[in-house]
């Protein structure tokens, strides 16, 4: 599966901010999919991931209720809609995808497929 990131830009803190993934190749529905983010001179860290159907999300701690991520089976796409946005939240961030059962959603290894990412800029 190819994975292509975009949304991300430059925005105010306080605002909104929604990122897509659009996936192609292999069936997308049989791919859980997540959100990692990482930021200069830090390590990539887990933000968000979805189920196969969507009906099971996962987030760190201090992205929950800020951060919801979805996905559309039909259109290929997975979003993570980001609000109340923090200077912290300036990172490049990236969709990934897994195929395996055994997928552990927070552990950036447990995924086969990223995309290139999409940087986030929250300043005034």
């Amino acid at each position: 599966v190819q994975l292509q990131a975009s949304g991300g830009g430059l925005v105010q803190p306080g605002g909104t901010l929604r990122l897509s993934c659009a996936a192609s190749g292999r069936a997308f529905s049989t791919y859980q999919m997540g959100w990692f983010r990482q930021a200069p001179g830090k390590e990539r860290e887990f933000v968000a991931a979805i189920s196969r159907s969507g009906t099971s999300t996962y987030y760190t701690g201090s992205m929950k209720g800020r951060f919801t991520i979805s996905r559309d089976n039909v259109k290929n796409t997975v979003d993570l809609q980001m609000n109340s946005l923090k200077p912290e939240d300036t990172a490049v961030y990236y969709c990934a995808a897994a195929m395996s059962l055994a997928w552990r959603p927070t552990m950036s290894n447990s995924y086969d497929y990223w995309g290139q990412g999409t940087l986030v800029t929250v300043s005034s």
